[in-house]
């Protein structure tokens, strides 16, 4: 039985950080694409409409039961044949598109929830104090609504990007190869030796990313509630 090496596993650090960038460019385009989706979602639900909110509801309700591998081979071989149907041929597209793509469908149903709800959690006679004291609708919603819901949702969109920061280490199961595809590739290039090293050398950096994170949350969350009190109208 070989024995751990630390000098190998600090030896890993130098060749797994380089494939950073792909990580993080899943992580910033699922971020964008998945909001955006997430705010539609939202309105949706929030809306008047029936039919467009039994839609963002089912859809929630289908991504909740979709654990994310079987969202991400979903995707991967799925749109290709439904595009094959009408004469489209994705086969020669980017591994990155079909990895955006699905955790932007599942990233998108969280962020819809995490808007939903804190758009809710705030007092609305505040914006109705706001229109009546002479504000337009968009300037309640903008300078009142807005930056408190900010406040209440931002732990949550912290941890789902944590979570997203994870689940996108699920990429090199179609080929992409990110820091995960990396470590991947150096542990079947050394027949599996030392596997533990290299596993832990990844598991440092996912750790480095997540306190930064977690701390960039912690200024941020300060600098959004200096000063803002919540009052509840009678």
């Amino acid at each position: 039985m070989l024995k751990f090496d630390f000098v190998y596993l600090l030896e890993q650090i130098p060749k797994l950080v380089p494939y950073l960038d792909i990580t993080f460019l899943v992580l910033i385009l699922t971020l964008f694409f998945g909001t955006i989706l997430g705010f539609i979602l939202a309105a949706w639900k929030l809306g008047i409409r029936p039919i467009l909110s039994k839609l963002a509801y089912a859809f929630t309700t289908a991504m909740r039961c979709t654990p994310s591998i079987v969202l991400l081979f979903l995707v991967y071989y799925g749109l290709p044949a439904l595009a094959s149907i009408f004469a489209f041929d994705l086969n020669d597209l980017s591994k990155l598109f079909f990895v955006v793509t699905a955790f932007s469908l599942s990233f998108g149903n969280v962020m819809s929830e995490i808007i939903r709800s804190s758009y809710l959690a705030v007092e609305k006679g505040q914006y109705e104090a706001a229109v009546s004291v002479g504000l337009t609708r968009f300037d309640a919603f903008r300078r009142i609504i807005l930056p408190q819901a900010a406040v209440v949702a931002l732990p949550n969109i912290i941890n789902s990007i944590l979570t997203l920061l994870k689940e996108g280490s699920l990429a090199y199961t179609i080929g992409l190869i990110d820091v995960m595809g990396k470590a991947n590739l150096l542990i079947a290039m050394n027949y599996e030796a030392h596997a533990l090293e290299t596993l832990l050398a990844l598991s440092f950096i996912y750790w480095s990313i997540s306190i930064i994170i977690e701390k960039a949350n912690e200024l941020l969350e300060q600098r959004l509630s200096k000063g803002r009190t919540f009052v509840k109208t009678v």
